[in-house]
C-alpha cells in the first residue's frame, strides 16, 4: 500500500471516477432501451445509497433521454468516452504498480479503457435487472450468489485487461473476488450512512453537497479497489499454501513471453510515502 502512494492513488481514482463516470453513464443510459436504461438507474441508485430528493434527482437525470439524445453528437459521445477512459487509466496505473509492471504502451490505451466501460455498463443493467427481479419473488440468496459472480467477473476482467494480459487469468483471481467482496461490503453498508450524508450535506450546501457526498462514496470505494488490487499480488507471491492455491501447478505468476517486473523499492518506506506521487505514476 506504500509502495503504490495509497492515499494519492485513492484521490486520483475517486476524483476521476466521479467527474466521469455520471456524465457517461446518463449518456450511454440515453441511447439504450427504456428496460436497460431502467436497469442501470436502478443499480446506479442502489448502489451509493442515494434517497429521498437526490434519489428524485438521479432519476430526473436518467428520465430526460430524449433530451439527451438530441444534445449529444457523435463528436460528443466520443469526447465523453474519452473523458471517462482518464479513470480506467488511473486503474491500470495502480494495478501496474501492484504488481511492479512496468509502464504500459500508449498504443491500446484508449480501447482497453473503452472496452472495461462497456463491460461496466453491461455489469450495471445486469445488476438492476437482477434487484428487479428480486422484487417479483427471485430468492435473495439466489441474487446475492448471481450479483457477486458478475462483480467478480468484471474485476477479473479488469485487472487482466489493464495489465495487458502479461499475468496469468488464474492468478489475478484472487484480486477480483478481494475486489468484489470489499466493494459488496462498502455497498451493503452504503444504504445505511449514505442517505445520512447526502441530507446533511443536502442541508448545508444544497445541490453541492450531494456531490460532495456522491465523492465521499467514491472515496471509499477507491480504498477497496486499492487494497483488492495490493492484496493481489501478495497472495500470489505467498510462499506457503495461499500462494500454491493462487498460482495453481505453475511456480510464475506472468504468462510466458511477459516483459520482466520492475525491481521493488530500494528503501525502507514510510507512511509519508502514501501521499506523494512518484514520477513513475
Amino acid at each position: 500500500m506504500l509502495e503504490i502512494e495509497f492515499v494519492d492513488r485513492s484521490i486520483a481514482l475517486a476524483g476521476k471516477g466521479f467527474a466521469s463516470f455520471f456524465p457517461l453513464v446518463i449518456v450511454i443510459a440515453a441511447l439504450l432501451p427504456p428496460e436497460a436504461r431502467a436497469s442501470i438507474v436502478t443499480s446506479v441508485t442502489v448502489m451509493f445509497g442515494v434517497r429521498g430528493d437526490a434519489l428524485v434527482l438521479a432519476r430526473e437525470a436518467f428520465a430526460s433521454s430524449e433530451s439527451v439524445r438530441q444534445a449529444t453528437s457523435l463528436l460528443g459521445l466520443a469526447l465523453t468516452i474519452l473523458f471517462a477512459t482518464s479513470f480506467t487509466t488511473a486503474l491500470q496505473r495502480v494495478y501496474l504498480r501492484t504488481w511492479r509492471r512496468p509502464p504500459g504502451v500508449r498504443v491500446g490505451r484508449y480501447w482497453r479503457g473503452a472496452v472495461w466501460l462497456a463491460a461496466m455498463t453491461l455489469s450495471l443493467a445486469v445488476l438492476g435487472a437482477l434487484r428487479g427481479e428480486s422484487d417479483r419473488g427471485l430468492s435473495f440468496a439466489v441474487v446475492l450468489a448471481v450479483s457477486f459472480a458478475v462483480m467478480t467477473g468484471l474485476w477479473w476482467f479488469a485487472s487482466w485487461l489493464l495489465l495487458l494480459g502479461e499475468v496469468r487469468p488464474r492468478v489475478l483471481l484472487s484480486t477480483a473476488l478481494i475486489t468484489s467482496f470489499a466493494l459488496s461490503v462498502y455497498s451493503a453498508s452504503a444504504t445505511i450512512w449514505m442517505p445520512e450524508v447526502v441530507s446533511g450535506n443536502e442541508a448545508q450546501f444544497g445541490f453541492f453537497g450531494i456531490a460532495l457526498s456522491l465523492v465521499t462514496w467514491f472515496s471509499g470505494a477507491a480504498m477497496c479497489v486499492l487494497v483488492g488490487a495490493c492484496v493481489g499480488p501478495v497472495f500470489a507471491e505467498d510462499a506457503g499454501l495461499i500462494g500454491r492455491l493462487v498460482r495453481g501447478e505453475k511456480t510464475t505468476t506472468l504468462k510466458a513471453g511477459a516483459r520482466p517486473p520492475l525491481p521493488g523499492p530500494d528503501r525502507e518506506l514510510s507512511l509519508r510515502d502514501a501521499f506523494q506521487s512518484s514520477e513513475y505514476s
